[in-house]
């Protein structure tokens, strides 16, 4: 035991004050380490990323841009249009010093800090579009550039997507994400990815109809029109007067020697050419709208007659209902030609994805139908929101608003995103928050709801100014309005009839 103990007794002593030294500093780096996860905590807290939205604006004859708070981003300063093809994006395409005489003009690309951009090629230009409402839009993905006079596609990246190797370059009209790229005289389509749809072979490519993509019609040097697919494939030989969708996959219309037939391109085959003056649509084999000089009915894809040509339009609606015109007026029958709503009405049209017939009694009074063919709701339709699914209509001296299984509700049901809701009380204008509570006085004569930047439109004592998210005035009503088409604000500025720009 002695031993034991001398052996021991023999092995250093600890140093209490090294040990209290090591324990002491130790805590010091938890406390510190602790404190840098807690400053980077708060500073994540305290960092806020906002994503800006970017509008053209038109101020004493020139252009610049402010984003969605209203703030100038570039000064109005230039000639021409600026062109914004994503407005989430800080990319804004300036065309300057045009010469008229010559036809020559210059562009460049610059970002919120006024600093050039997407640099080395002779011109960069954003590529517009539009359809047949004459809906103008630019593409959002990508931009055309040139470089010794021939054309190519960038993305918002400056990353080559078709190479300077064209004669023109264009959007292929009514369809977001297709071009027509021209070489040699033919034209062929690409898409936004700089993949090959058709080569470079035919006079002219056309859509099927606004928005779609599966088909498209191909023009070849002798003015004659086919239909080929996203693959290549030739489905119908170019040689027919004019190519038409009906709204089926495997069912089109074709038209030679001035009348319309009926193809399958399945079968690869005519089912109907009985001379009709237009086959309008074919929503099933059972369900093909016919016109016939100037008449309109329903036949079969066998020729079999549904109902005889005898109304002045007809539209197909839903399960065993068209809409009909008759005498000027529209109604709805049914298969058997059984009158379902009375021709009353001086427009009329299926909501598809509503499930519900909209009709005009009048400019001022329009009736909402559900698919049980019931009259649900009267009034005026101030908007019709496919993307958010519902109908903002007048009726007795207020707004109301209904969803698309036609029921009332709330604004605040429907308008998610907004801070603020447009209020009526004995006769004027307010706002509410989303638990009623009154933030802005009932004042005014009239107003809109909150856009998508924020701000709403007021109108006092016959002109027209904006409050913000919080229902704080941004711009005192100043501006009259009354031959405008359109009301809407952000900030001090104010939407152009054109539908292009802002201006205070």
């Amino acid at each position: 035991m002695n031993s034991r103990g001398r052996r021991y007794d023999s092995q250093p002593k600890l140093n209490l004050k090294k040990v209290i030294g090591v324990i002491v500093a130790i805590a010091v780096i938890i406390m510190i380490v602790i404190s840098i996860v807690n400053i980077v905590k708060n500073s994540k807290k305290k960092i806020e990323v906002k994503n800006y939205s970017y509008y053209t604006i038109y101020e004493n004859g020139k252009f610049g841009v402010i984003n969605n708070d209203g703030e100038t981003v570039i000064e109005p300063s230039y000639d021409e249009m600026i062109a914004i093809p994503n407005n989430s994006k800080p990319i804004f395409v300036c065309t300057y010093d045009v010469d008229d005489k010559t036809g020559t003009y210059n562009t460049k690309a610059i970002n919120e800090k006024n600093e050039e951009i997407l640099m080395g090629y002779d011109k960069i230009e954003a590529i517009d579009n539009f359809d047949s409402k004459q809906n103008v839009w630019y593409e959002d993905n990508v931009l055309r550039v040139s470089k010794n006079g021939k054309y190519g596609i960038i993305n918002f990246d400056g990353q080559e997507i078709l190479p300077c190797e064209y004669d023109e370059i264009t959007a292929l009209k009514g369809t977001t994400g297709n071009f027509i790229v021209k070489k040699e005289g033919n034209v062929g389509l690409v898409n936004e990815e700089g993949q090959k749809i058709v080569d470079t072979e035919y006079k002219n490519i056309l859509t099927l109809k606004e928005g779609y993509k599966n088909e498209y019609i191909i023009v070849n040097a002798d003015n004659k029109y086919g239909l080929i697919s996203t693959s290549g494939t030739v489905l119908i030989e170019p040689k027919y007067e004019q190519v038409k969708y009906l709204g089926s996959s495997n069912l089109f219309a074709v038209k030679q020697n001035n009348t319309w037939e009926l193809m399958d391109i399945e079968e690869n085959k005519i089912l109907i050419n009985e001379g009709y003056s237009n086959i309008v649509e074919a929503k099933s084999e059972n369900i093909i709208v016919v016109d016939k000089d100037g008449k309109y009915g329903v036949v079969s894809k066998d020729n079999k007659e549904k109902i005889k040509p005898q109304y002045e339009d007809l539209k197909y609606a839903f399960s065993i209902y068209y809409i009909a015109k008759k005498d000027g007026k529209y109604g709805v029958i049914n298969l058997d030609n059984e009158k379902v709503i009375e021709f009353d009405y001086k427009n009329m049209t299926y909501v598809e994805n509503g499930g519900f017939i909209q009709a005009d009694k009048t400019d001022t009074e329009t009736v909402i139908f559900d698919n049980n063919l019931s009259q649900k709701i009267t009034g005026i339709v101030s908007e019709l929101n496919t993307d958010k699914g519902y109908i903002k209509v007048y009726s007795n001296n207020e707004y109301k608003y209904y969803n698309f299984k036609l029921e009332e509700k709330n604004p605040s049901d429907l308008l998610t995103e907004n801070t603020l809701f447009l209020s009526k009380k004995d006769g004027k204008y307010g706002y509410i928050d989303k638990s009623g509570r009154v933030v802005v006085d009932y004042i005014y004569e009239d107003g809109t709801e909150q856009n998508l930047k924020g701000f709403a439109a007021v109108k006092k004592d016959g002109v027209w100014g904006s409050i913000d998210k919080v229902g704080a005035i941004s711009y005192e009503p100043s501006v009259n309005l009354d031959n405008s088409i359109y009301i809407d604000f952000i900030g001090a500025w104010h939407l152009n009839d054109s539908g292009l720009y802002y201006e205070k």
